[in-house]
């Protein structure tokens, strides 16, 4: 793995360079723990403990071969060393010169509960009203719900700090949109339509509305478990193996809790519940946000754009196939639906690609990096 400058080995602004081949000794009066112990005094100063020095020199690319020529066994044996420089040396004390991390606040809670009341809003207002204040109340909930979800996650456990891209926005948003409208569309246009209002989706869509509360909360849990092994584990491996069951966990209950609100949305709405179509997306934007909220947004953003790519060639293919020889275009999207219905399309995209962001979030968010505080892995 490369280096960056700011460790032991790399070239200074003279173009000079240690000898990292030998053994890193205090030679020539020259110590490379306290050095290193300079260039990251922040992250030193910030720490309240080792691991989080661990996991910040974890983000900057120091391995444990990095720490062996240094004379450690590996980067928390060279963390901890540098956590006790950092305030025997006389400078800041770790831990000591920034107030107490704040803790979970009230408010984000309810706001992560804005989407669903505006969503049950919404579809209390398309199940009351007819004709053109149909569409009126239709317009102002597809309006009002994009700066509603961008503000329900400004703060919380699910806030990005605007790592999320436009593009990413974008394919979110057509994501929800087939959700509510594109299986109706792919059945009418299969059919010769669309001739006639195609069926609303609300049921699924209300649901993935009303799970970003228990999305919020899960994202909690899993911060709040994984800062307490990052504080309580001996090593990188050792973290890494405790945090893996709860991300899985955390994954989990989400999943449980969406399917009972596919269930009760359906139920209550009289729709299908489209639990693998629905349930997919779900999984698929909760693992997007997590991935993103800890420092990797761009395999999120290829997934997100993989699977609106997918509904939206499936929908062009059918809509394609009307023109004379190319009815060939629409026969794997026949197939597909034919076999398990229109809701395959949506399950297939967003299901393959939130397994890939499951297998990323199993390799990523169980480094001590990623849960590390924005000061310390930046």
């Amino acid at each position: 793995m490369t280096i960056d400058s700011a460790e032991p080995g790399a070239p200074d602004r003279a173009g000079h360079r240690d000898e990292p081949d030998r053994p890193a000794g205090r030679r020539g009066g020259v110590d490379p723990v306290k050095a290193l112990v300079h260039r990251h005094r922040e992250l030193c100063a910030r720490a309240v403990d080792p691991l989080e020095i661990a996991a910040g020199l974890e983000a900057h690319g120091v391995t444990d071969r990095t720490a062996a020529r240094l004379r450690h066994r590996d980067v928390f044996s060279l963390a901890e060393e540098m956590y006790a420089r950092a305030a025997r040396d006389g400078e800041e004390e770790p831990g000591t010169g920034t107030p107490d991390r704040p803790g979970p606040r009230p408010y984000w809670a309810a706001l992560a509960l804005t989407p669903g009341v505006l969503g049950a809003a919404v579809v209390a207002g398309l199940r009351l009203t007819d004709g053109q204040p149909r569409s009126a109340v239709a317009a102002f909930g597809a309006l009002a719900m994009a700066p509603v979800l961008h503000y329900a996650f400004r703060r919380g456990p699910l806030s990005t700090r605007r790592r999320t891209t436009g593009a990413a926005r974008v394919w979110t948003c057509w994501l929800l949109a087939y959700a509510l409208v594109g299986d109706g569309l792919l059945s009418a246009a299969r059919d010769g339509g669309p001739n006639s209002p195609w069926p609303l989706a609300t049921a699924p869509v209300l649901a993935l509305c009303l799970a970003c509360a228990p999305a919020a909360w899960c994202a909690h849990l899993l911060a709040a478990r994984a800062r307490r092994r990052l504080t309580a584990s001996r090593g990188l491996e050792e973290f890494a193996t405790a945090v893996r069951p709860l991300l899985l966990g955390a994954f989990g209950l989400f999943a449980a809790a969406l399917c009972g609100l596919l269930a009760l949305c359906g139920a209550a709405l009289d729709e299908p519940p489209a639990y693998a179509g629905a349930g997919a997306l779900g999984a698929l934007l909760l693992l997007a946000r997590l991935l993103v909220v800890h420092g990797s947004p761009q395999v999120p953003g290829r997934a997100l754009a993989g699977a609106g790519a997918v509904e939206a060639v499936a929908l062009a293919t059918v809509f394609a196939a009307r023109l004379p020889g190319c009815s060939f275009l629409a026969a794997p999207v026949d197939r597909l639906t034919a076999a398990a219905g229109p809701g395959a399309v949506a399950a297939l995209a967003c299901g393959a690609a939130a397994l890939i962001l499951l297998v990323q979030a199993a390799r990523t968010l169980t480094r001590a990096s990623a849960h590390a505080p924005p000061c310390e892995a930046s």
